[in-house]
């Protein structure tokens, strides 16, 4: 009796100094908030091709774990178990890699060239275009003078704007403009180096996921009580099974809708359908604001070769992001996050808003999992004060009865 009342001490006082710790930590963070993140920075810096990796491999883990899954049954139908466990993960690594490369190398392929001839056709056509814009307006309110006379002033002060801008700050800054664009190179094959380094990395983490899991299993049965390590291992499951079913399902449902923009602006005839329907295809794995975000700038590729295409492009989106909102995602997704419409757009919002684009991505899965930590601590607080967890008891309370513990309705 004395022996566990002894190791209980020593339990809460170990937990006591790891909490003070942290505390300390916090506040030293706090205190040196721009140091730490510039340290932050420079270790993400270092660390980036491991992150690509572990992303990738994170990504590409259903298709691995499929291919190694049939080649083991093939395998084992011609007797070759032993052989087959080695060779089934040397073909799924393989799978894995040439779907990889395939999805990155046809995207480039496919947008690059696409990029060049829409950048080239935009320079082209900006003069003709302004014209075209301006009789679309003198046709459209040829009926009402007043509007008219009102829309071509602001339209006049628009085109002297950009010629002010064209004339007083690109072309002065040209040097400047033409440094940042080798900077901008430099950073692109930056990442890419870091991005095939990422593709070693990711082989290696596939091969040794399960090796990897097992001691991170280890470790936390080892390192905290039996009851605490079991709730963080079905807490981790729940967050593998978030992450994954929302971030590959959102991949999968940005896909779909590109391919769908693709086909239906081909059908309509509206120019750059193509770099148009990658765009939109792209942003639309940012949950509810992706489609605008991506309509912006399409619209105004659209505009400077129609105006009046541009407009159908305008509805065709909003019908889009109807069709993706109500049926399309729900049908991929599902209700995968719990979270209402409210707490959707503030995590993307909040996380938007603290880590940028990618923020937006994995601000939804994130907040979901908060989400679900802070209900089920709300009501392990309420059990045990001996309170209901059912919500229908606190609607329209007025207060519970401290002694009887009812709750007394308005």
């Amino acid at each position: 009796m004395k022996k566990e009342k002894f190791e209980t001490y020593i339990y809460w006082g170990v937990t006591a100094f790891v909490v003070l710790v942290l505390l300390v930590a916090v506040i030293f963070l706090l205190i040196n908030w721009k140091s730490a993140q510039k340290m932050c920075t420079a270790l993400l810096g270092i660390l980036e091709p491991i992150i690509y990796g572990a992303v990738f491999a994170y990504l590409m883990a259903p298709i691995y774990n499929r291919v190694c899954r049939w080649t083991e049954e093939i395998f084992s139908l011609v007797k070759l178990e032993k052989a087959g466990k080695k060779l089934s993960t040397t073909v799924a690594t393989l799978a894995s890699l040439l779907v990889l490369v395939a999805v990155v190398t046809g995207l480039v392929s496919m947008l690059v060239p696409q990029v060049i001839t829409s950048i080239r056709g935009v320079i082209e056509a900006l003069p003709a275009g302004a014209l075209n814009l301006e009789a679309w307006l003198e046709q459209l309110f040829r009926d009402n003078p007043d509007m008219e006379a009102q829309v071509m002033q602001y339209y006049a002060k628009a085109s002297t704007w950009l010629q002010d801008w064209l004339t007083n700050d690109l072309i002065p800054n040209i040097y400047n403009i033409a440094t940042g664009v080798y900077s901008g190179i430099f950073t692109a094959v930056h990442t890419v180096l870091n991005m095939i380094i990422g593709l070693i990395v990711m082989v290696y983490l596939l091969n040794m996921k399960d090796k990897l899991k097992t001691q991170t299993i280890m470790v936390i049965y080892g390192a905290l009580p039996v009851r605490v390590a079991n709730k963080v291992i079905e807490e981790a499951r729940y967050v593998h099974k978030i992450f994954g079913g929302f971030i590959i399902g959102k991949l999968l449902d940005s896909l779909i809708i590109g391919i769908l923009c693709y086909v239906l602006l081909s059908f309509m005839n509206m120019p750059y359908v193509l770099l148009v329907s990658v765009i939109v295809g792209v942003t639309n794995v940012v949950p509810f604001f992706g489609p605008f975000i991506g309509a912006v700038p399409s619209a105004f590729l659209i505009l400077l070769a129609s105006p009046i295409k541009c407009l159908y492009f305008i509805i065709f989106i909003l019908l889009l992001q109807q069709f993706d909102g109500n049926i399309l995602g729900p049908k991929i997704l599902g209700d995968s996050t719990g979270l209402s419409s409210f707490w959707v757009l503030f995590s993307i919002l909040l996380f938007g808003g603290v880590f940028g684009f990618v923020g937006m991505i994995i601000g939804v899965p994130t907040f979901a999992v908060f989400y679900k930590l802070m209900k089920e601590l709300i009501s392990w607080l309420l059990k045990r004060k001996n309170l209901s967890v059912q919500p229908g008891k606190y609607e329209n309370l007025d207060h519970i009865d401290e002694e009887q513990k009812t709750y007394i309705q308005k």
